[in-house]
């Protein structure tokens, strides 16, 4: 559970403006673009952290379909039900997409929650993990088109396993376009669930470590 009075201590991240005339090309980023474990220790620059967390699922049109703002990431009728909560040194932040800012959720150093218990000792240095939580209220009642299948548990779990599927891409893509490592996996999903105190409509899914690659010696 989330201590109140700790919690006071995180301010929230205005993250900056995302560059958009550098790194690699989409072809030459796919040619890249690989899973890669071993990760070091050093920090990712707030400009890093920013253009990351915006190629993942940040606002790239101000009017997407049924006239919500669009995402670099395809969701269901425009649902935007995944959310992207961001584990630091110092705590678990939520990516605010529409402002572009991360939002304290938790203190302390959460990261290993991030990974399941049978990960352990890979990326355990990372500067950022992702943790990615489905909103299924988000889902079932999205301001797009209301397909019947929006309602249906079954279906709804084939929607947002492939929405994050899409963010976790982008990840990746962006990773290998600034020479950054990636790693997509499992994670403590009762752990996450507990810290973040996540509603009963609210489902962890997935983790994904970021950062530089351990340089071999």
């Amino acid at each position: 559970m989330v201590n109140p009075s700790a919690l006071k201590n995180l301010q929230p991240i205005v993250l900056l403006k995302p560059g958009h005339d550098k790194g690699k090309s989409v072809l030459k980023a796919l040619r890249l673009r690989k899973t890669i474990r071993e990760i070091s220790d050093r920090k990712l620059s707030l400009q890093t952290l920013s253009n990351l967390l915006w190629a993942a699922c940040g606002v790239n049109r101000k009017t997407g379909p049924f006239g919500i703002a669009g995402r670099t990431a395809a969701t269901a009728s425009n649902s935007q039900e995944i959310d992207v909560y961001v584990a630091l040194q110092e705590g678990i932040y939520l990516y605010d997409p529409l402002k572009h800012r991360l939002l304290p959720v938790a203190p302390g150093d959460l990261r290993t929650l991030a990974i399941s218990k049978g990960q352990a000792g890979f990326g355990d240095k990372a500067p950022v993990r992702l943790i990615y939580v489905a909103d299924v209220n988000k889902l079932a009642n999205t301001s797009g088109y209301r397909e019947p299948g929006l309602l249906d548990p079954e279906i709804q779990k084939t929607y947002y396993y492939t929405d994050a599927g899409l963010i976790a891409g982008n990840v990746y893509l962006y990773a290998a376009s600034e020479g950054l490592a990636a790693w997509f996996h499992n994670c403590n999903k009762q752990g996450i669930a507990k810290h973040l105190n996540l509603r009963a409509d609210q489902r962890v899914l997935f983790g994904q470590t970021v950062g530089y690659p351990e340089k071999k010696k």
